[in-house]
């Protein structure tokens, strides 16, 4: 059973919410990268995302803009990313997904990509441009191999929409929760319940909600709706500042507390 699947059902069982931890590949050098993210898993991240910086990645803000900048300047490449991984893997057992843009994982092939993933012990996929009537051929291919290809439902997404997207999903469901680009906001969106109340109506994958938290106190009143909680911006910026694992155990503890 794919990594991701088990960690949910252990939370549940446990009573407790998740957190998804988001940092860039390669920002601001493979070797740091890779220790930074070995210590987000230590620190208490249930699930990371491997972000792979993008030369137009439109759905970032400033933090993780930047970090894909520094990654790309330092030489950071889909195959190292990759190899970074099954770095990882050998260390922890914890979930992991590549959260990428369509061009990258295009260009090095949608199949090479899958193979070297399984490989590598990665256990999914987002692709945050791609559309679902896009992502076929690359859904399939992941699913040959037991991997999940995650699906973003965003507020402005209807539940016809909803429904569509999710009809063959796998893992886990990433809602976004405003409208606009990722980035710390001061709290959360107002209509947030609204909105992963019609999602629960169209799933029974888990939901993990994302954009805009960046403490505890935020983290708790998300996961007071959602099953888990996803940081990203945040955890660049503490990882640029030397504090990364006290605000991933900041984190954590406000979800199991």
């Amino acid at each position: 059973m794919n990594r991701i699947t088990l960690m949910f059902e252990a939370a549940k069982k446990e009573r407790r919410k998740t957190l998804v931890g988001f940092l860039t590949a390669g920002d601001p050098g493979m070797a740091v990268s890779e220790r930074n993210m070995l210590a987000a898993l230590e620190s208490g991240v249930d699930l990371l995302e491997i972000g792979v910086p993008f030369s137009d990645p439109t759905a970032d803000g400033p933090a993780i803009q930047a970090a894909g900048a520094r990654a790309l300047g330092a030489g950071a490449t889909l195959g190292g990313i990759i190899g970074m991984a099954g770095r990882l893997r050998a260390a922890s057992d914890a979930p992991m997904i590549l959260f990428s843009y369509a061009n990258p994982l295009f260009h090095r092939g949608y199949e090479r990509v899958a193979d070297e993933a399984a490989a590598a012990g990665v256990d999914g996929f987002l692709a945050v441009d791609l559309p679902f009537e896009e992502a076929s051929e690359f859904r399939a291919l992941l699913a040959a191999r037991s991997l999940f290809f995650i699906p973003l439902v965003a507020p402005t997404t209807p539940e016809p929409r909803m429904r569509e997207i999710l009809s063959d999903a796998g893992g886990f469901v990433y809602y976004i929760m405003v409208k606009g680009v990722t980035g710390l906001r001061a709290e959360a969106a107002p209509d947030m319940k609204e909105h992963i109340e019609a999602l629960r109506r169209c799933t029974k994958l888990p939901i993990a909600a994302g954009f805009g938290v960046g403490n505890g106190v935020q983290a708790r009143a998300v996961a007071a709706h959602a099953d888990a909680v996803v940081v990203g911006s945040a955890l660049v910026e503490a990882a640029r500042q030397g504090r990364l694992e006290s605000l991933v155990r900041e984190l954590s503890g406000a979800l199991r507390g």
